[in-house]
């Protein structure tokens, strides 16, 4: 059995670690507020860009000058998987969620006979992935240095992935990230990029507005498609720091309880202890003085 000494040190090694996690909680919380605000604030516009684009594409279908970011190449063979997760840990299952998404999107892939290619935004996905599909990860964009995300960080993650798309190293990009819920709830997320998916209109919606495109359509969609790919990426960037405070932020309320609790505990067994060498010494004495 420890001695008091040592149940003396580990209580206070526990509340020492409660500090800390009770810290990180309430810094994770300070800076929840206004990740979550601008997550929500840049899902109305990517989710308009998208409309206007499919919009616009509605009227291109079938067009032989459709961009290739929106008609493809016309295969399906080599996949990108652009995963992004985040810096750091100490945030729960948020990191395992994204990344074991994508895990499983890649082995299905490779049973299907697809060639995987992987792109890896944060050290957290990039180390966990590595373990499995080293060979297959040719890229990662590390954000450590980063104080705070821009659109000009979803740009050079863009401008990277339409260089290697472009020169014709994959067929088909799909974007992976954690949508953001709520404090407890983030939803691991897959959406396809390149080529982008074009909703089709509802069955019972009315008709359609017809407009006229100036300058052509296919000239718009050549403008507006790589400017959506950066979008997207950064809602997907936005959408991760609010779901990794979200994340960190709870996960810390846990460990604060937790380390609460161990603490009850130890100081329980710790004053049984005492008690018991207390009553050990004292029935020495007694039975000292009486032998006297």
């Amino acid at each position: 059995m420890a001695s008091l000494k040592d149940m003396r040190v580990r209580i206070a090694s526990t509340k020492a670690t409660q500090k800390i996690t009770k810290a990180m909680q309430m810094v994770a919380a300070s800076k929840l507020r206004r990740a979550q605000t601008a997550a929500e604030a840049a899902r109305p516009y990517a989710e308009k860009m998208d409309a206007v684009i499919s919009n616009i594409a509605a009227a291109t279908a079938g067009s032989p000058g459709a961009p290739a970011l929106l008609a493809g190449t016309g295969r399906d063979q080599v996949h990108l998987l652009l995963v992004c997760t985040g810096e750091r840990g100490l945030c729960g299952a948020f990191n395992s969620a994204i990344v074991r998404l994508a895990r499983e999107r890649a082995l299905s892939l490779m049973n299907q006979g697809k060639e995987v290619k992987i792109f890896c935004v944060g050290r957290k996905g990039y180390d966990q992935l590595r373990r499995t599909f080293e060979k297959q990860i040719v890229e990662h964009v590390d954000l450590r240095g980063v104080r705070q995300l821009g659109f000009v960080n979803a740009e050079d993650i863009a401008k990277k992935v339409l260089v290697r798309f472009e020169a014709g190293e994959f067929d088909v990009c799909t974007l992976f990230y954690s949508r953001f819920k709520s404090v407890v709830t983030q939803i691991p997320t897959a959406q396809q990029v390149i080529p982008l998916v074009v909703e089709e209109p509802a069955a019972n919606a009315g008709p359609s507005t017809a407009y006229e495109y100036e300058p052509e359509e296919d000239e718009i969609l050549t403008r507006l498609l790589p400017r959506n790919l950066a979008v997207q990426i950064f809602r997907a960037l936005l959408e991760n720091n609010a779901s990794f405070y979200g994340a960190q932020m709870s996960a810390m309320d846990n460990a604060t309880r937790n380390a609460g609790e161990m603490i009850r505990k130890q100081t329980l067994v710790y004053n049984r202890t005492r008690q018991a060498q207390i009553t050990k010494e004292l029935i020495e004495i007694i039975s000292g003085a009486e032998a006297v």
